[in-house]
């Protein structure tokens, strides 16, 4: 088990970061069969360009730093908050002190991979840094960067809702709505699937990172990064394509109207009007006139997250909702009652 030793001071400091270049590492590693699997969508249309830049890159030699438990630090730094960039992290890799990097090497280039007579002369070369980290640029443009847009928006909205659970049921809740296998208990977070002993944040607080590549859970437990919990942002699912059932909120219809119904039911994470307009397929300032209506009935409010501003429902928008879906569900479990008895 992993338990994190907290105290009032370690909350007080805790925050949430975006690390664009982490989720590269975990994309690459999905694509080389070492991480989470990617949907068959996603991987039918990224495979081919991935294996060409393999051809014709450096790239081997980055999937030779990686593991399915991890990789280096230098090709992923440490985030500094919720706006870091790609361009942010390309500059901290590219000014990595070539011994760091030979250190890393040493301790994480130890597979099959490793020993490829062209991948070693790239970890070998003195300008092995420049040369990894043009290999991981090229990547990042070709296979991320036409999806980072959306993908960050996603961990926005994650973000947003989670700051918005702190404010309303506190850290405890907001700490264990990560994943199921994380606890609240005797003033510690304790990950009962991970092995890691007892980890005090001493005060520096504990960094947290959603992201849409994660499985499970991962943690950063050494320097240089802070103490760290990366976990996968809500709404990965519709992204991946996979369909969830939407209940149709007949009774919040005829109280507020078809598009305004949809909207609510649809924030059941905070979203921005452009996110919302391409999911539903409504023309953005549609969307807007009835986001300013819904707020100024009390049922929404929104907030600034990074060059976003968000929406998210209030605990009366939640109520409303919750009431429709209820008596959907409600519906659902008659019907199949009615059906068993026949």
């Amino acid at each position: 088990m992993l338990r994190f030793e907290v105290s009032v001071e370690d909350l007080l400091r805790s925050r949430f970061a975006l690390s664009p270049a982490m989720d590269l590492c975990l994309l690459l590693r999905s694509l080389a069969g070492q991480g989470r699997p990617l949907p068959r969508a996603w991987a039918t249309r990224l495979l081919p360009a991935f294996e060409r830049l393999r051809r014709e890159t450096e790239l081997n030699a980055v999937l030779a730093l990686q593991t399915p438990q991890g990789g280096p630090n230098f090709v992923a730094p440490p985030p500094r908050g919720l706006n870091q960039t790609w361009a942010d992290d390309l500059a901290m890799i590219r000014a990595t002190p070539l011994e760091a990097a030979r250190h890393e090497f040493a301790t994480t280039a130890t597979g099959p991979s490793a020993r490829d007579p062209r991948v070693r002369a790239v970890l070998d070369s003195t300008d092995a840094v420049s040369r990894i980290a043009e290999a991981m640029d090229q990547a990042w443009h070709e296979l991320l960067a036409p999806d980072w847009p959306q993908l960050r928006t996603i961990c926005e909205r994650d973000v947003v809702h989670r700051v918005g659970v702190i404010g309303e049921q506190g850290w405890a809740t907001t700490i264990e709505s990560l994943h199921p296998g994380i606890v609240w208990r005797a003033g510690g977070i304790e990950i009962g699937f991970f092995r890691g002993g007892t980890v005090r944040l001493v005060g520096d607080g504990l960094l947290l990172i959603p992201s849409v590549f994660v499985g499970n859970i991962a943690a950063h437990l050494e320097d240089p990064w802070p103490r760290t919990l990366v976990y996968p942002a809500r709404g990965t699912a519709a992204l991946w394509g996979e369909q969830e059932t939407v209940p149709q909120p007949d009774a919040l219809t005829a109280l507020v109207g078809r598009a305004r119904a949809r909207l609510l039911v649809a924030l059941d994470a905070p979203a921005s009007t452009s996110h919302l307009a391409r999911s539903l397929a409504m023309a953005p300032g549609a969307v807007g006139d009835h986001l300013a209506i819904l707020r100024g009935a009390g049922l929404l409010v929104r907030a600034r997250s990074g060059r976003s501003v968000l929406y998210r429902r209030t605990p009366l928008g939640e109520a409303l909702v919750g009431g429709s879906i209820s008596r959907h569900q409600d519906r659902l479990g008659k019907a199949d009652r009615d059906s068993f008895r026949s």
